[in-house]
């Protein structure tokens, strides 16, 4: 049924926009939730919207490496609900000192501005790096006299993620411009609340910080028992190899050849439990493209690898209908126990299924399950070989040391996977078992405070 509502003249000029769908959703709003103790995002009494360095100096793919001065974040970094700092890249002492604006100090937030709108991070002391920056696709909130994990709190509420979505409905361009930002409303409530809220989300993120470090626990026990433990790559300049190795490769460039990659294989090979191929322990289906046209707004979850981690799902920003999901569940639904792994994009991010997922997976993704043979092999054991060094180092040897977009499931089945022995593969799923528990506490914290924070809202 059509819908006729009429809308002042004064309130298009201040949006800027004509489109009916703008308007019903901030009336909606208005008429729902108490606007009478709030600002918006242009009172600089409360809040500093900061842009990052764009000019000459704006960092190209030369300036970036694994390790270094400053975390350059990208939008991989920054996920619905929070950070994913696990692949950054960084950028010397040097070049962060010749940029100009986009530079994190504590308690920050970041939000993102383009492709993915909203996602958000807050730069709090959990947060193991000291230096900093957003790339072009961010802002950054700096507050004043609110409390900024109260406000981080209010970034994912639906009071606000509507206000983004009546703004941007209707745009061509997946962007938000800093303008248009100003003009979103922020709730303002007693300290004594927001401090409550502060205490909720402090000990969510120490929740997250203790399961990140029996993570990194299992990995290093992992690492150990291949003497792999504190191993650094070191690539070499010049090397050598035989004409019968480069003929069983049918590979002429030097940097298949690349020794590091040598070392990474001998250890695997030698490996007292033995090793088999992946193709030998797991089957594998792929993910489903289903094209843009099947979006919508509200539905069952389309995952891509920007909602994934080693840690498990964030939300996804993609829909599909009902619909379309019950013509493909049958064959593309992700099932508990499965183990998940991204073979395009960031490849090589892993994580076992704890439930199933209401929705599909992109074509980016590997679902895999035991073989009969390896029905007994921990499952989060595997998971984590697969995103560790050893299967990354495999990945990187296949593509001559350049970063690639895809690849290809045969090649995935040719990953040497060591054989584990039954009582570390044991000790190492408990870390990780314990990890995800208490990333799982600390997810439902998040939301305890998100639902405080709708409801003194609605009050």
């Amino acid at each position: 049924m059509a819908q006729i509502s009429y809308i002042k003249y004064t309130d298009v000029l201040e949006a800027r926009r004509y489109d009916a769908e703008c308007f019903v959703v901030l009336s909606f709003l208005k008429n729902k939730y108490n606007l009478i103790n709030s600002t918006d995002f242009s009172d600089k009494n409360y809040i500093e919207i900061i842009d990052g360095d764009r000019g000459k100096n704006y960092p190209n793919g030369d300036d970036f490496s694994s390790k270094g001065f400053c975390l350059f974040l990208n939008t991989s970094n920054v996920l619905s609900d929070g950070f994913n700092l696990e692949n950054g890249q960084f950028i010397t002492k040097n070049k962060d000192g010749i940029l100009g604006g986009g530079k994190l100090k504590r308690n920050d937030i970041v939000f993102t501005t383009r492709g993915t709108i909203g996602n958000i991070g807050i730069y709090n002391e959990f947060i193991e790096y000291q230096n900093l920056r957003i790339n072009s696709g961010m802002v950054i909130f700096r507050l004043k006299n609110i409390n900024p994990s109260f406000f981080f709190i209010f970034l994912l509420s639906p009071y606000f993620k509507n206000q983004i979505k009546a703004y941007s409905s209707g745009s061509v361009q997946s962007q938000i411009p800093i303008q248009t930002i100003k003009k979103l409303k922020i709730p303002l409530f007693p300290q004594s609340f927001q401090l409550q809220i502060e205490q909720i989300v402090k000990s969510a993120h120490q929740k997250q910080t203790q399961s990140k470090k029996l993570y990194h626990e299992a990995e290093e026990l992992l690492l150990a028992e291949l003497g792999l433990l504190n191993y650094q790559v070191n690539h070499e300049l010049t090397f050598s190899t035989t004409k019968k190795a480069i003929e069983q490769a049918r590979r002429y460039d030097s940097e298949y050849f690349q020794p590091k990659y040598a070392e990474i294989i001998k250890k695997i090979e030698n490996y007292a439990g033995g090793w088999d191929f992946a193709g030998e322990m797991v089957k594998w289906k792929k993910g489903v493209e289903v094209g843009t046209d099947a979006y919508t707004e509200t539905g069952k979850d389309f995952v891509r690898v920007s909602d994934f981690t080693v840690f498990g799902l964030s939300e996804s920003n993609r829909k599909i209908s009902d619909e379309a999901f019950e013509g493909l569940k049958k064959n593309y639904q992700p099932k508990q126990g499965e183990i998940l792994f991204t073979k395009d994009g960031t490849i090589g991010i892993s994580y076992v299924l704890k439930e199933d997922i209401q929705g599909v997976l992109s074509g980016a993704f590997l679902r895999l399950t035991l073989k009969e043979k390896y029905q007994d092999f921990e499952k989060e054991c595997l998971s984590l070989i697969f995103s560790s060094i050893l299967c990354k180092m495999q990945v990187e040897k296949l593509s001559g040391g350049a970063l690639i977009a895809h690849l290809k499931p045969s090649d995935f089945e040719t990953f040497k996977i060591p054989l584990i022995k039954p009582l570390i593969q044991k000790q190492i799923a408990l870390k990780i078992q314990e990890s995800h528990r208490l990333r799982k506490e600390s997810k439902d914290l998040l939301e305890e405070a998100k639902r405080k924070v709708e409801e003194e809202i609605e009050k």
